[in-house]
């Protein structure tokens, strides 16, 4: 299973986890049967606010998972139908988020649940 977290900063595991999905400046994919870590760039960073391609800023990497503190209901459905799941960061770091993953305590996004806006009362959900 390969593990998506979006980072502002590659620094491996030490990463922090970014706030948004799609305005993120790169990703660090975990395999986690083999450990292996992968940074991408993300390719669609710069696009118009719920106009983003989540699975083209991936830039064709093949990830299972996706853990992030917040996420568009737009990215979310074509993520979901790309058959990736989206769960929620609970911790700052990769790492930190890879045992929290492995113990099922990150809580999976679901439609309804997402961001609405930028704004100071955008309905986020983290």
């Amino acid at each position: 299973m390969r593990v998506c977290f979006p980072v502002m900063e590659d620094q491996g595991v030490e990463s922090q986890v970014f706030g948004h999905f799609g305005s993120a400046p790169g990703f660090v994919v975990v395999d986690m049967i083999t450990s292996e870590l992968t940074s991408i760039n993300n390719s669609d960073q710069i696009h118009e606010h719920g106009a983003c391609n989540p699975v083209a800023g991936l830039g064709g990497h093949q990830v299972d998972v996706i853990v992030v503190g917040g996420i568009g209901g737009g990215a979310l459905h074509k993520l979901n139908s790309a058959g990736m799941r989206v769960f929620q960061t609970q911790g700052g770091t990769v790492s930190e988020n890879i045992a929290l993953f492995k113990a099922n305590e990150l809580p999976e996004y679901l439609p309804g649940h997402t961001c609405d806006g930028h704004d100071q009362s955008h309905g986020c959900s983290h």
